[in-house]
């Protein structure tokens, strides 16, 4: 991270496992990491690798069958440090959810109540956390709506959920979730359910009021081509745990991690590049099951002998880049990364400077 920011929040060492009628399902196997002041924090990877689990622990909104079997989630506010696992969860909602850390979830419909108008939810959502008059917090709302882009504020505060489109509802989502002026904004996948056009809105929007309002932002994506436009730091997870981490150059321009290779050449590319789109082969761990070395040794081409016996430390690359694969290795045979990437890599680079020297 930025040695210089603030560092507003810090995940250590966090494990969870869900109980189930089955046996225990280890979900998050050991994930460390920090958000400074004003920076925004991306979190990818497939499906299952525990981006969700992570963020949703920070809210305290995990299901009943949750097991924390260790770690620390530090929130670093104004006047003092808290551990969110230590506190209840009443009192997160009462302290912490909404008024300092607030998070916008992917289906705006699964946040809204269908049977209230939309200004009735965000005068609630207002006046639960701060002592306002209703006249005060009517006005309040419009400027929040003025704000996320809703051109007739006071309509939209007499209308229903099921009367907007999508990006006008994930909008509502996003005013609701900056109501208490949050310090920390969580984003799980809010454009996931958007049509491509008006997700672009959405990601701009996100980018515009992180940095007029000077918030912190920990983004929850499965979309690299996001992360390029949004990402300061970038969190590579898999199975539980992130794999690779560094600035958005780093992650893009220098990947170590054969995972991390795999997710860059899954992006789409420009029409000029042939052949078929890249897929990662194999499937993620079944994590209810004990996992011996690396995880991702078995849809790992580029798997030495170790790999499949011991788990890979995290190794650092430089100040801000970290990964864990045996390939780091002081010991380990020279592996570059395919000869496809490399080029994409030198391309984008490319493009760059043109872009700077235009």
């Amino acid at each position: 991270m930025n040695n210089y920011a603030r560092q507003v929040m810090e995940v250590r060492n966090l494990d969870i496992s869900f109980r189930m009628a089955t046996g225990d399902i280890h979900a998050i196997r050991g994930v460390d990491f920090s958000l400074g002041e004003n920076e925004v924090l991306a979190l990818v990877g497939e499906s299952g690798c525990g981006k969700s689990v992570s963020v949703k622990t920070i809210m305290g909104i995990l299901p009943e069958n949750t097991v924390i079997n260790s770690g620390e989630i530090l929130y670093h506010g104004k006047e003092e440090t808290v551990d969110l696992l230590k506190m209840k969860k009443s009192w997160r909602q009462k302290n912490i959810n909404g008024t300092k850390i607030a998070m916008v979830f992917q289906d705006p419909m699964t946040s809204l109540n269908p049977t209230m108008t939309i200004g009735k939810q965000l005068i609630t959502s207002i006046r639960d956390h701060r002592p306002m008059s209703k006249k005060d917090a009517y006005a309040r709302s419009v400027e929040l709506l003025m704000e996320v882009g809703i051109t007739d504020p006071q309509r939209t505060m007499e209308q229903y959920p099921h009367q907007l489109s999508g990006g006008m509802r994930q909008r509502v989502v996003i005013a609701i979730a900056l109501s208490c002026d949050p310090e920390i904004l969580i984003c799980d996948e809010p454009t996931t359910a958007l049509d491509v056009t008006i997700q672009d809105r959405i990601l701009e929007l996100i980018q515009k009021i992180q940095k007029t309002r000077g918030i912190s932002v920990i983004f929850i994506t499965h979309n690299l081509g996001v992360v390029a436009k949004l990402a300061d730091y970038v969190g590579v997870m898999y199975a539980g745990k992130i794999i690779e981490f560094g600035t958005a150059v780093d992650i893009f321009y220098d990947p170590r991690h054969p995972y991390t290779w795999g997710l860059l050449s899954a992006v789409p590319g420009d029409d000029e590049e042939k052949g078929d789109l890249y897929s990662i082969p194999g499937t993620p761990p079944n994590l209810a099951k004990e996992i011996v070395g690396d995880a991702f040794a078995p849809r790992n081409p580029y798997a030495l002998a170790i790999d499949f016996k011991a788990e890979p430390q995290v190794m650092k690359i430089s100040e801000t880049h970290y990964a864990a694969t045996w390939l780091l290795d002081e010991r380990a045979p020279k592996v570059e990364m395919p000869e496809a990437l490399k080029k994409r890599i030198q391309k984008m680079k490319e493009e760059v400077k043109a872009y700077v020297r235009g």
